[in-house]
């Protein structure tokens, strides 16, 4: 990446590339340089840089702070709305230190302080009073994104917002303990997220087709995509068919956790000491490659994607918009979500990451996991090829006992807190141990049969106590 921004350093300022000074504390445009750069085409912000291109520098002992005011304002649903996950990476320039941040182009109108910005070569321009900029825009970002699509005959009762956003606030909790969706309204979560969208040309409000398919019930799911499907095939001795298949049709909040659970099934584990803690090497990539297939995916498109587990590989495929078709080098790779509501959502419960930081994951934890390198082709088609190391005979072996070890893991982990809290729920589990919620029912439901612990209530409100 230092040499992506000494290029974007020589070539200068323009519609996708800005300079700031900041010494001390961030400049107060750059807020307004973020808003325009999401409604125009997405662009790089570079600060301690000062306009002609002199590395200036940001002073050390302030960029702590200055990456906490950042993210605290993308995340600030009084600022920026809808809310924004991005996040400044620091590199150093000439003995300096510089901050830089990509900001990807969003499929919705973008306001910071209630104002709309766009941008031109000149620099950032208040459009909110000008209604022909506005239609510009709008047009746009409709011409590019699928999500952004408004469905005004959804209601509540088609989502499952009683059931699932319970988890979706631990799970944002669990990542931030000061996540502002904590205090936030379900709706008002719908809102800041851009899920529940006007569209400005036309006047229609509504919920968008990024909530259909992260809250939908199936059904409704099926009406407004009736070609929608994630297919999951294990091809490791009926090479001309399958041996175990799993078609993925719900919404993709629970589609993430069942195709998680269909990948760790069907794959052997690597267990990696990062910093103090034991991590799972192939939760990791599992990781990366659902959240890929489900948040980077054309879903105007009946192309079902592909999980395609064989002897030696993983393969994922899913529909694309191809912008640089061909392989991704990740040296020079730059972030363009095909999905930016969904990308952000997905981030923000962290079944993803910050944009650009996956293929990057997925380089390092691939070597790790088999001393191998994933090879990721974007066409019409995206393609993602994870090689696997171990020969098929250990495999069974390898599998089993790293399952017995992950689950006496997990186990430890739920009954320390049940001694020290009392109860817990499947999705409060989940967040504990670092898996899905089937996973953590899975183990939950173990302790039931050996008589541990005891289950209450219904499927819905079930939580599990410790037995005395």
């Amino acid at each position: 990446m230092l040499t992506k921004l000494q290029q974007l350093i020589r070539d200068g300022e323009g519609l996708t590339v800005e300079f700031k000074r900041c010494a001390q504390e961030l400049p107060k445009n750059v807020y307004e340089t973020v808003c325009s750069f999401s409604n125009r085409y997405g662009g790089h912000i570079l600060l301690g840089v000062e306009d002609d291109g002199a590395v200036s520098g940001v002073a050390p002992e302030a960029v702590s702070q200055i990456k906490k005011d950042f993210v605290s304002a993308m995340n600030n649903a009084q600022r920026f709305s809808p809310t924004l996950f991005i996040a400044l990476e620091e590199a150093e320039l000439d003995g300096k230190t510089v901050l830089w941040c990509y900001v990807p182009f969003t499929s919705q109108l973008v306001m910071f302080g209630g104002r709309i910005y766009d941008r031109a070569e000149a620099g950032d321009f208040d459009v909110t009073h000008s209604p022909e900029l506005l239609g510009m825009i709008a047009s746009r970002k409709q011409g590019a994104y699928s999500e952004n699509r408004i469905f005004p005959y959804v209601g509540d009762g088609e989502l499952l917002l009683e059931r699932l956003m319970p988890q979706v606030r631990q799970l944002a909790l669990s990542r931030n303990e000061k996540h502002p969706w904590a205090k936030l309204s379900d709706k008002a979560i719908m809102q800041s997220a851009g899920l529940y969208q006007t569209d400005r040309v036309t006047g229609k409000s509504g919920y968008t087709l990024a909530a259909v398919l992260l809250f939908g019930r199936d059904e409704i799911i099926r009406s407004c995509l009736p070609g929608y499907v994630t297919d999951c095939i294990l091809r490791r001795e009926n090479l001309d068919r399958y041996d175990d298949r799993l078609m993925v049709s719900c919404n993709l909040i629970d589609a993430f956790d069942n195709i998680m659970d269909f990948i760790a099934k069907h794959t052997p584990d690597k267990f990696y000491i990062e910093g103090v803690q034991s991590v799972s090497v192939r939760t990791k990539i599992a990781r990366e490659l659902v959240s890929n297939i489900l948040v980077h995916r054309e879903y105007t498109s009946a192309y079902p994607a592909k999980v395609i587990i064989e002897r030696d590989h993983i393969v994922t495929e899913n529909w694309c918009m191809p912008k640089r078709p061909g392989k991704l080098d990740p040296e020079s790779f730059t972030p363009q979500p095909k999905n930016p509501l969904l990308a952000n959502f997905f981030i923000n419960i962290g079944y993803a990451d910050a944009l650009g930081s996956g293929v990057r994951n997925l380089y390092k934890y691939t070597k790790i996991y088999s001393g191998g390198a994933p090879e990721l082709v974007e066409g019409d088609v995206f393609r993602t090829i994870v090689p696997i190391a171990l020969s098929d005979t250990k495999m069974s072996d390898k599998m089993s006992d790293n399952r017995a070890m992950s689950d006496k893991k997990y186990r430890d982990a739920l009954l320390a807190h049940l001694a020290d809290k009392g109860e817990i729920s499947a999705s409060e589990a989940a967040a504990i141990i670092g898996r899905t919620a089937k996973t953590a029912r899975r183990v939950l439901l173990q302790l039931v049969g050996e008589g541990v612990v005891a289950a209450t209530g219904g499927n819905r409100n079930r939580r599990y106590k410790a037995n005395r």
